[in-house]
C-alpha cells in the first residue's frame, strides 16, 4: 500500500509539473516571440524563418527607436502619467477609504451607498466629456487623471483592510495626544504597506495600459501617452517619419520588427516591477479582501 501511495504521488507530481510548465510556456511564448523577431532580421522575419531562435539577431531595431523622438517623447509622457496619476489615486483612495472605516464617523452608511451606487451607475461617455471640457481639462494631462482619481472597488479594498487593524492600536495612539492625521500617518499606513502595494500596483498597471482617455481628450500630438503611439503603429499601421525611411544600417529593419520592438518596451517596465512588489500583492489582496 506504501509503495502504491509512493507511486501514486510520484505520478501525481509528474503531471502536475509537466502542465505547469506546458503552462508557462504557453504563457510565456507569445512575449518571447516578440522579443526574438525584434532583434531578428527583419528579411528573415517576412520570409517566416523566426520560429523559437532569433536569426540574425541585432539590436538595429531598439537603435532606430532610441533615436526617435515621436517614441522618447510619448514614453515620457506615460512615465508622468503613471506617476501623477498613481498619487492622485492613492492620496484619495487613502482618504475616503480610512474615515469610512471608523464606526464612529458620522453619516458613513450614507456615503458608503453614495459609492456603491457609482460601481453600477455612470454618467456615460458624452456627460463625462463635457464635464471635463466645462471644466477646462481638454487635451491637459488632468483629463487622464481627474475623472478616473479614485476607483470605488479599490476604495473598498483598502478600507476593509483598515477595518482590520486593532482598533486598540488607535486608541492608545490618541491616549498619547495624536490627532487623526497622526495616526493615519504613523500607525495606518505603516501597517498597510501589502495593501498599499497592491491598490498601486492596480492603479498603475491602469494608468500604463490605458489609451482610450487619452484618444478622447488630446488633441495634441506630442502630449500622446506611448500607448497611442503603440495603437497607431501595430493597429492603423502609422509610424513615425524617421521610421519610414529606412536605409543605410536600418535596412533590415521592417515594419513588424518596430511593432515588437515597441510592444517590448511598452510591457517590460510593468513585468520588471511586478516581481519586486509580488509577495505585497499577493498578501495585500488576500487580506484586504477576506477581513471585515
Amino acid at each position: 500500500m506504501n509503495m502504491r501511495r509512493s507511486i501514486g504521488s510520484w505520478a501525481f507530481d509528474a503531471c502536475n509539473l509537466l502542465f505547469m510548465l506546458a503552462l508557462v510556456m504557453v504563457t510565456f511564448y507569445p512575449l518571447y516571440h516578440l522579443f526574438i523577431v525584434s532583434v531578428s532580421n527583419g528579411h528573415a522575419v517576412l520570409r517566416g524563418e523566426v520560429s523559437f531562435w532569433p536569426v540574425g539577431p541585432n539590436l538595429d531595431t531598439y537603435r532606430l527607436l532610441l533615436q526617435d523622438t515621436s517614441i522618447l517623447r510619448s514614453y515620457g509622457n506615460t512615465v508622468l502619467y503613471t506617476a501623477v496619476g498613481t498619487a492622485v489615486n492613492l492620496i484619495c483612495t487613502i482618504l475616503c477609504a480610512y474615515p469610512l472605516s471608523k464606526r464612529e464617523f458620522y453619516g458613513r452608511s450614507f456615503f458608503t451607498l453614495m459609492i456603491v451606487l457609482t460601481m453600477f451607475f455612470s454618467g456615460g461617455l458624452i456627460p463625462t466629456y463635457l464635464l471635463v471640457q466645462k471644466l477646462h481639462m481638454i487635451d491637459t494631462m488632468w483629463a487622464l487623471i481627474v475623472p478616473g482619481a479614485i476607483s470605488a472597488w479599490n476604495m473598498f479594498v483598502m478600507r476593509t483592510f483598515f477595518q482590520g487593524i486593532p482598533g486598540e492600536l488607535f486608541e492608545s495612539a490618541r491616549m498619547d495626544g495624536a490627532g487623526e492625521w497622526m495616526v493615519l500617518w504613523r500607525i495606518a499606513l505603516p501597517l498597510s504597506l501589502p495593501i498599499v502595494a497592491t491598490i498601486s500596483m492596480f492603479y498603475a498597471v491602469g494608468h500604463w495600459n490605458s489609451f482610450f482617455p487619452a484618444l478622447i481628450y488630446l488633441n495634441e500630438k506630442a502630449k500622446y501617452p506611448v500607448q497611442i503611439l503603440l495603437r497607431n503603429i501595430v493597429v492603423m499601421g502609422q509610424m513615425s517619419e524617421q521610421s519610414q525611411e529606412l536605409s543605410g544600417p536600418y535596412a533590415a529593419v521592417t515594419s513588424t520588427n518596430i511593432k515588437y520592438a515597441v510592444i517590448i518596451v511598452v510591457v517590460a517596465p510593468i513585468v520588471a516591477v511586478y516581481p519586486f512588489i509580488q509577495k505585497y500583492f499577493i498578501k495585500g489582496v488576500m487580506i484586504g479582501s477576506l477581513k471585515g
